[in-house]
C-alpha cells in the first residue's frame, strides 16, 4: 500500500519532489561542512567501568586528570642540563601552561622529574596534565600547542589528546581522498554497467545526496550525543554503497519494463511494485544490523551503529521517494546518450543467459558445489582462529606521525615507559594518618607483584581519596601490563579500590563488548530472519540467509586477520603491522558484512520468489532468478567495493581495516555465496525452501509481501 502511494506521489508531485530533495541537499551540505568538523576521535572509553570511574575519582577529588594528557618529546643533543635544552623545554612549558585546559606541567628540571629524561639523556619528554575538561577542548588544546612549539628545532608532540588530534585531521583528510578516488570511479563503472550516461550519472547523484543528509544529521545529533568522527568513513561507504545497489536495481528494472514496451506509467508502478519493495527490505535489514552495534556502551560503536542506521534509512528513501521521480521525468530518456556501440554491446534480459547457465551447473551437483564453497569459505575464515586483541591507540597511526613516534620513543627509551602508568584510586574514610597507613600498605602489597617496576608514594588527591601509580616492566599496553592490572584488581586492601590507566582501559573494553555481542547478535539475527520471512513466506530462507552471512563473515574477519594482523600486503598497502586487530574491528566488520550481504540476499530471494509464484518449479525459478538479478548483484558489488575499497587507502590502519575488509566481504558474497553456495543449498533443500509453520504461513497471508 505504501509503496503503490509513493509510486503515485512520484507520478503527480515528481518535480515538486525533486525540487525538495534538492533544496534539501543544498541546505545539508552547507550545515554537514560546519557541524561534521565537531565529530570526536574519542569514544573507546566504557561508561560505569572501573577505569573511567578511577579516573573520574581522581579527577574530582584533585582537580587534575590522571595520566599524561600532553607528551612533548624534545630532542637534546647538548645533554638534557644544556643551556639548548632548557630553552627548548621552557618554549614547551610556557605553550602548555597557557592553554586554560591544562592543570598541571611537569618538566625534567621539577623534583621526580627524573622519569622525563631518557636513559641515554639524549631526550626528555614535558608532560602536561587536564583539568576536567572535555574530549574536544582537549584536542584542540593539542592542537594549538602543535603549531606553538612547531618552529622550535627537535621537538615532536604526542599524548593521548595529540593521538585524538592527528587522527581527526588525517581522517578528514583521508576521507576527501577517498571521495576523490571514488566518485570518477563509480562514475566510469556505472557507464560500463548501463551504457549510457544518464543512468550513469544517476547513481553518484543519489549517493551525493544520501551522503550530504546523513552528514547534516549526524552533525546535529552531535551537538547533543558526542558522535565519533570513524561515523563520518561509514556514512560515506554506505551511502555510496547503498545508493549504487539501490539505483541498480531501481534503474535496471525501469528498463526492463520500458524494454517490455509498457509506458513510463506502467513501467514506474511495476518497478516500485517488485524493486521498491526489495530496496524497501533491504534498507530496513541493514538500518538493524548496523543498529546492532547501538546496543555497545562504547561511544565509537554506538555512533557507528547510529550512523549507518541513518544513512541506510536514508538511502531507502531516496531510493523510494527521490529516484521514481527522477524515472518518471526522464522517462525513457534515461537510455539518452548511449553510443549506438555501447546501445548494441548493453546486455539484453534473457532467461537463458551465462547466470542460468552456471546454476543450472551448479542443480546438477548441488551437493559437492555447497560442500566445496562451503569448504573455501572456512578455509578462508581459519586466520581468524588465532585473532588476538590490541588496544587502539597511537598505533593506529602511521609511523611517520608525531604522536606515534613520540609514544614508541617513550615506550622504548624512558625509564617511565609511555607516560600511561597504572593509576590507583583508594577512598579511605577516617583520619588522614590512618588512611595515609592504609594507602601506604596498599601500594606495597602491589608493589611485591614481579611485573611491578615501580609504585610511586601515595597522595591525598583530596578528601577521602588517595592515589597512586605503579608503573610496568612492559609496556602500558602490552599484554604483560594487561595481565598485570587483572591481578592489581585482585590485591586486597581497604577501603574502596579503584585501577585505573590504559591497560584497564583495554581490559574493560573488552569484558563490555562480550557482554554486549549476544545482544547485538540476537537483535541483527532476528530483525534479519523476520524480515526475510515477511518477505518470503518461508522461515527456511530466513534461517539460511543468516548462516550464509556468517559464512561470509568469518572469511573476511579471516582475510583482514592475515592480512593486518599477520602483517601480509604490508608493504602494498602501507602500514605497520601491529600484531592484532583492535577490539572494536570484528564487531564493526561484521555488522556491515551482515547487513550488506542481506541486502543481496533481498534481491536474489526476491526475484526467485516472484518467479515461484508466477509458476516455476523450484529449479527454474532459481536458475532465472540468479539470471536476471546475477549481473546486477555482481555490478553492485563491484561498484561498491571500489567506493568503500577507497578507505584502504587512508593513512589510519583502523580505516584501511574497514575499508578493506568491507571490500572484501560484498565481493566474497556477491560470488562465492550468492552465485555458488545460495543456489547450491536451495537446489538441495527442494521445496523445503519455502516451508513455514501453518500458523506463521497464516501471519504471512495478513501481513507478508505478495507478489501478484
Amino acid at each position: 500500500m505504501a509503496i503503490q502511494f509513493l509510486s503515485r506521489v512520484a507520478m503527480r508531485r515528481a518535480r515538486t519532489v525533486l525540487a525538495v530533495a534538492v533544496l534539501v541537499s543544498i541546505a545539508a551540505g552547507v550545515a554537514s561542512g560546519v557541524l561534521a568538523d565537531r565529530l570526536s576521535s574519542g569514544g573507546f572509553d566504557v561508561p560505569g567501568s572501573e577505569s573511567v570511574d578511577q579516573r573520574d575519582l581522581v579527577e574530582r577529588a584533585s582537580g587534575v586528570s590522571p595520566g599524561a594528557g600532553i607528551l612533548v618529546l624534545v630532542e637534546t643533543p647538548g645533554g638534557p642540563r644544556s643551556r639548548g635544552a632548557r630553552a627548548r623545554v621552557a618554549g614547551v612549558a610556557a605553550a602548555l601552561e597557557r592553554e586554560a585546559v591544562v592543570a598541571e606541567v611537569r618538566t625534567p628540571y621539577d623534583p621526580g622529574g627524573g622519569a622525563l629524561v631518557a636513559r641515554h639523556g639524549e631526550r626528555v619528554l614535558v608532560e602536561a596534565r587536564f583539568g576536567p575538561s572535555g574530549d574536544d577542548a582537549r584536542m584542540r588544546a593539542a592542537g594549538r600547542v602543535s603549531a606553538a612549539v612547531a618552529h622550535l628545532p627537535g621537538v615532536r608532540v604526542g599524548g593521548a589528546a595529540a593521538v585524538a588530534e592527528q587522527i581527526t585531521t588525517m581522517v578528514r583528510e583521508d576521507l576527501t581522498r577517498a571521495e576523490m578516488i571514488a566518485l570518477p570511479l563509480l562514475f566510469v563503472l556505472s557507464l560500463w554497467v548501463f551504457r549510457g550516461l544518464v543512468a550513469a550519472l544517476v547513481m553518484p547523484l543519489m549517493g551525493g545526496m544520501v551522503i550530504a543528509v546523513a552528514f547534516a544529521a549526524v552533525g546535529v545529533i552531535n551537538l547533543v550525543t558526542t558522535m565519533s568522527i570513524f561515523s563520518a568513513n561509514l556514512i560515506v561507504a554506505i551511502g555510496l554503497g547503498l545508493a549504487v545497489d539501490y539505483s541498480l536495481l531501481m534503474i535496471t528494472r525501469f528498463r526492463l519494463e520500458l524494454a517490455r514496451g509498457r509506458d513510463r506509467a506502467p513501467a514506474l508502478a511495476e518497478t516500485m511494485r517488485t524493486s521498491g519493495v526489495s530496496v524497501a527490505y533491504s534498507a530496513l535489514t541493514v538500518a538493524a544490523a548496523l543498529a546492532g552495534l547501538m546496543v555497545f556502551p562504547m561511544n565509537f560503536l554506538f555512533s557507528m551503529g547510529l550512523g549507518g542506521l541513518i544513512v541506510a534509512l536514508l538511502a531507502g528513501v531516496a531510493a523510494l521517494v527521490v529516484l521514481p521521480a527522477v524515472l518518471w521525468l526522464l522517462g525513457p530518456r534515461i537510455n539518452a546518450l548511449a553510443p549506438r556501440r555501447w546501445q548494441r554491446s548493453a546486455p539484453a534480459e534473457s532467461s537463458r543467459g551465462a547466470w542460468y547457465r552456471l546454476s543450472h551447473s551448479v542443480l546438477r551437483r548441488p551437493l559437492v558445489t555447497a560442500l566445496a564453497t562451503a569448504a573455501v569459505l572456512l578455509v578462508l575464515a581459519t586466520p581468524s582462529l588465532h585473532i588476538h586483541f590490541i588496544p587502539i591507540d597511537s598505533g593506529v597511526l602511521p609511523a611517520a606521525a608525531d604522536a606515534r613516534a613520540v609514544a614508541d620513543i617513550a615506550t622504548r627509551q624512558f625509564p617511565g615507559g609511555d607516560g600511561a602508568p597504572i593509576g590507583v584510586a583508594q577512598t579511605l574514610p577516617g583520619s588522614p594518618a590512618a588512611a595515609g597507613r592504609a594507602a601506604g600498605r596498599c601500594a606495597r602489597l602491589m608493589g611485591r607483584d614481579e611485573g611491578v617496576a615501580q609504585v610511586t608514594p601515595p597522595a591525598r588527591a583530596g578528601g577521602d581519596v588517595w592515589s597512586f601509580s605503579v608503573v610496568s616492566r612492559h609496556p602500558s599496553l602490552s599484554d604483560e601490563s594487561v595481565a598485570l592490572v587483572e591481578r592489581l584488581r585482585d590485591v586486597p586492601c581497604d577501603g574502596d579500590v579503584l585501577v585505573g590507566g590504559a591497560a584497564a582501559d583495554f581490559i574493560d573494553q573488552r569484558a563490555a563488548l562480550a557482554r554486549g555481542l549476544p545482544w547485538a547478535v540476537g537483535i541483527i539475527a532476528l530483525v534479519t530472519v523476520s524480515a526475510l520471512f515477511l518477505m518470503t513466506g518461508s522461515v527456511v530462507l530466513p534461517l539460511k540467509a543468516v548462516i550464509m552471512n556468517a559464512l561470509s563473515i568469518a572469511a573476511t574477519i579471516g582475510i583482514v586477520v592475515w592480512v593486518f594482523q599477520d602483517g601480509h600486503l604490508a608493504g602494498l598497502l602501507r602500514f605497520d603491522p601491529a600484531g592484532g586487530l583492535g577490539l572494536t574491528q570484528p564487531m564493526l566488520l561484521g555488522a556491515v558484512a551482515f547487513g550488506l550481504s542481506t541486502d543481496y540476499a533481498v534481491f536474489l530471494l526476491s526475484r526467485i520468489r516472484e518467479l515461484k509464484l508466477a509458476g516455476r518449479t523450484n529449479d527454474e525459478a532459481i536458475a532465472e532468478g540468479l539470471q536476471h538479478t546475477g549481473r546486477v548483484i555482481t555490478a553492485a558489488a563491484v561498484l561498491f567495493a571500489f567506493a568503500v575499497g577507497a578507505f584502504a587507502t587512508s593513512r589510519v590502519i583502523v580505516l584501511k581495516e574497514i575499508g578493506l575488509g568491507t571490500a572484501l566481504a560484498v565481493l566474497i558474497d556477491a560470488s562465492i555465496v550468492r552465485a555458488l553456495l545460495v543456489p547450491a543449498t536451495m537446489g538441495i533443500l527442494g521445496d523445503t525452501n519455502w516451508w513455514a509453520p501453518r500458523a506463521l504461513r497464516r501471519l504471512h497471508d495478513r501481513i507478508g509481501i505478495a507478489h501478484d
